[in-house]
């Protein structure tokens, strides 16, 4: 049976972990189009409730070569970015061998999710086989760029609110104690986002998707299905 592997990869030479720093409470989210040749493009799902700042972020940034707006759901955006230099020339400072990196891109492994952080990377991956986690986990630990999370086997049900971005927990968590769930309500959306110190409609769309992960760690992931109809 496979693994699933919930990872933190900090090392500040990652694509985009600039743009993370400069606009720290934006969620930033990605996925690399492989099979663009050597400088392949990247799809950036970023979420704020203001992106002039991604957009200023993304000018001076050695990776970004160009970037264009593609598609937009309530406060994400998605970007094209295309990349002004190799993930070869973005980290030869940083790893120390370079086609080890190249190796680990035929792995028996599928990389599910990478979220930028102004630290580095993110990411929850599928891994074949404890073989195949291993090769990808010494690699980064040789480069002191390693720290697993969560370790669990493919078919695990996993616990509640995992995947929550740290923003998203701390809505919830702030959100909770200022009694906004509680029936009647103690506090207002506008209570809870004057105290996270952002818009009510940012932290409308951070609880919509903070509830929408835990239903989908939760409720979703019942076995058995629900009967139809239900």
């Amino acid at each position: 049976m496979g693994l699933v592997a919930e990872y933190a990869i900090p090392c500040d030479g990652l694509p985009l972990v600039g743009v993370a720093a400069a606009v720290p409470d934006a969620t930033l989210e990605v996925e690399i189009q492989f099979n663009h040749g050597a400088r392949p493009p990247f799809l950036v799902y970023a979420t704020h409730d203001d992106h002039a700042p991604i957009e200023r972020a993304f000018e001076p940034s050695d990776f970004v070569d160009q970037y264009v707006l593609v598609g937009q759901a309530g406060e994400t955006r998605r970007y094209q970015v295309r990349p002004a230099v190799s993930m070869k020339a973005q980290l030869g400072d940083h790893l120390d061998d370079l086609d080890d990196l190249r190796a680990l891109a035929t792995a028996e492994a599928i990389v599910e999710r990478i979220r930028v952080t102004p630290t580095g990377w993110v990411q929850t991956g599928w891994f074949a086989d404890r073989a195949a986690f291993d090769e990808f986990r010494t690699f980064w630990v040789r480069n002191d760029c390693f720290a697993l999370r969560r370790l669990t086997r493919d078919g695990d049900p996993e616990p509640p609110g995992n995947g929550l971005t740290d923003r998203q927990r701390e809505a919830l968590r702030i959100a909770y104690e200022m009694g906004y769930f509680e029936v009647p309500r103690r506090a207002s959306l506008d209570d809870v986002a004057t105290e996270l110190g952002i818009s009510a409609s940012a932290l409308s769309e951070r609880l919509r998707r903070a509830q929408t992960r835990v239903i989908e760690t939760t409720v979703a992931s019942t076995w058995p299905p629900l009967p139809d109809g239900t």
